[in-house]
């Protein structure tokens, strides 16, 4: 038996945005995922690994090493690697890079609501945040949405600047209130814990993509962003009491259960009901869209071979 093992650059050549979004609908289309999260710590070093099983899809374990230490001498913080499984007989079938997992998987995610949530003639997209997602998600809006004109605002506005220069056609916000107003897609990846985005700032007819918040004190918009849009999530079960920017508003009563309104798993309901409402989606990720992403890649891989 052989088993495939996928580098970043040569995958990443064989994929393709939409694709990987067609992948997602027909993953949600099979048997919800059982998933699981393990963690080891040796401070401040830490193992994170998590695992998903989708009936008819097979396994993947993603494992990743964060090593905070690890730039002070020249290596990368973040290393690891994704393990899948056969469904038929539990082999393991291959072993892909971790980063080009986390990349498609994360961005894809993000695109994938959008295509539902959005509004078709979408055609100002704002991204929060320069660093490496907001690298990604211009790559994945400017597929999702032809013709669109992409802009970017940054704490640090040379950040921002550099950004630009690795994206031709990109260009630079300088307020972010002003940005946010004149946009139809505001897409944010920040390390913030606290908002950064304020409801007050959203117009009829947006749609607002939440990607940065992954810890449970972590929040990229505050209660009236939650209070004026319908709000969406990936997966109820990887971001309700996960992730801060649901799980603060849930608990302090700002927003009720019943205000999100569909996950991945209920395509009917999930979305948009008028070109006047704002829609606001929470990217919580989780190990089954690790897997619907690695399958996506390794069947690209093989077809190419």
């Amino acid at each position: 038996m052989s088993i495939s093992i996928i580098p970043f650059d040569e995958g990443e050549a064989l994929l393709d945005w939409l694709a990987l979004c067609d992948t997602f609908e027909a993953g949600h289309e099979r048997p919800k995922a059982e998933i699981g999260d393990t963690f080891l710590y040796r401070d401040p070093d830490t193992l994170l690994s998590r695992s998903a099983w989708i009936d008819g899809m097979g396994l993947a374990v993603k494992s990743a090493t964060i090593f905070p230490g690890n730039p002070d001498k020249g290596d990368p913080m973040i290393n690891g690697s994704v393990s899948v499984f056969s469904d038929m007989n539990g082999s393991l079938e291959a072993v892909i890079d971790f980063h080009l997992v986390t990349k498609w998987k994360t961005a894809g995610d993000s695109l994938f609501a959008a295509r539902r949530l959005a509004r078709p003639d979408s055609r100002n997209i704002l991204i929060v945040g320069a660093g490496t997602v907001g690298r990604s998600l211009f790559q994945a809006y400017s597929a999702g949405f032809p013709g669109a004109q992409l802009t970017v605002w940054n704490r640090t506005r040379a950040n921002a600047e550099a950004m630009v220069e690795d994206c031709p056609g990109l260009t630079v916000a300088d307020d972010l209130e002003t940005a946010v107003r004149a946009a139809d897609i505001v897409t944010s990846a920040t390390m913030s814990t606290d908002p950064v985005l304020k409801g007050d700032w959203f117009q009829p007819g947006q749609h607002i993509d939440l990607i940065g918040a992954y810890r449970p004190d972590m929040r990229e918009a505050d209660d009236t962003a939650l209070q004026r849009a319908r709000v969406f999530v990936d997966s109820y079960d990887t971001t309700v009491g996960h992730i801060g920017e649901i799980k603060i508003p849930l608990e302090a009563g700002t927003i009720t259960r019943d205000d999100l309104v569909a996950d991945f798993y209920e395509p009917e309901n999930f979305t948009r009901r008028s070109d006047h409402e704002i829609t606001l989606f929470k990217n919580g990720g989780g190990a089954h869209l690790d897997l619907m992403t690695s399958r996506y890649i390794l069947d690209a891989w093989k077809a190419a071979k």
